[in-house]
């Protein structure tokens, strides 16, 4: 712990902890949405193909950064309308680009040469390398789907309650399904930086799911997702900084060892109860 004292000193760790905060609110923000609406799978796969805008972005020799936020947009919004332009179900798309992209992002970094630390970095998370620029795009990501998504929160629960219905209800289904895609992908993208692609989707879904545990009225889950997205960020930046694990890793080991402990509570009350 005192080495945790020391290191909260230097500015990095200051702006990883601030990252770390901030991106475990906006995930578990929107993981609430992701998880009731079944879309993890959707954001696991924008996750990996994300490995093709990384590669682009250490080929053009600029910041993954500026190249992975477009990319993954794209890709977003591609999927979607596939899925939308197709009678296939959901899951085939999604695999069927999921595998194109990563074999495309394979051969891009086939072309790398020489130091590959940008790239890795982003691949396997690195939140003590964030910066200024990336926590003020977590923070403008955060405002603005949080004005948004609670500014039409009857739309929002309407559509992930049925679809059908919103559309009787004069819910302007497919504007707001792709508007929650767009904010979804480039959430990913902020959230690889600190967490990686291999660990991303469980960012989004292992609050939530948690939160989903404790509680099954909408407010009281949508705050819990928010709660524990921000705290487990916190510990698990503790953990890191106090036992020198990786970082992103980490908080997603913090996340599942709550999900453990909040399901073994749980089954353990319920039990009580029978008897």
């Amino acid at each position: 712990m005192q080495d945790f004292l020391t290191l909260l000193g230097y500015p990095f760790m200051q702006r990883a902890i601030a990252a770390g905060v901030l991106m475990g609110v906006l995930c578990g923000f929107l993981g609430s949405f992701v998880a009731l609406r079944q879309l993890s799978f959707f954001s696991h796969a924008v996750g990996h193909a994300a490995l093709v805008g990384i590669a682009m972005g250490v080929l053009l020799q600029v910041d993954p950064t500026w190249t992975l936020l477009p990319f993954t947009l794209i890709f977003g919004i591609a999927v979607l309308y596939l899925i939308d332009q197709t009678d296939l179900w959901s899951d085939s798309i999604l695999n069927i680009v999921l595998s194109g992209a990563l074999a495309i992002g394979v051969i891009l970094t086939s072309f790398i040469r020489g130091y590959r630390g940008n790239l890795m970095g982003v691949l396997f998370g690195d939140i003590l390398a964030v910066n200024l620029t990336d926590i003020g795009l977590t923070l403008l990501l955060l405002i603005a789907s949080v004005s948004i998504l609670l500014a039409t929160l009857r739309q929002q629960i309407l559509l992930t309650l049925n679809q059908s219905v919103a559309k009787v209800q004069g819910v302007a289904v497919q504007f707001h399904r792709y508007l929650f895609v767009v904010l979804l992908s480039l959430t990913v993208a902020v959230a690889i930086k600190a967490v990686g692609i291999l660990l991303v989707n469980a960012f989004l879904v292992i609050p939530a799911s948690t939160a989903k545990l404790l509680s099954h009225q909408f407010k009281p889950y949508l705050i819990g997702s928010v709660a524990i997205g921000a705290i487990s960020s916190l510990v698990g930046m503790i953990v890191s900084g106090t036992l020198n694990f990786p970082s992103g890793p980490s908080i997603v080991l913090v996340q599942f060892c709550l999900f453990l402990i909040v399901f073994g509570l749980i089954k353990l009350t319920a039990a009580w109860v029978k008897v």
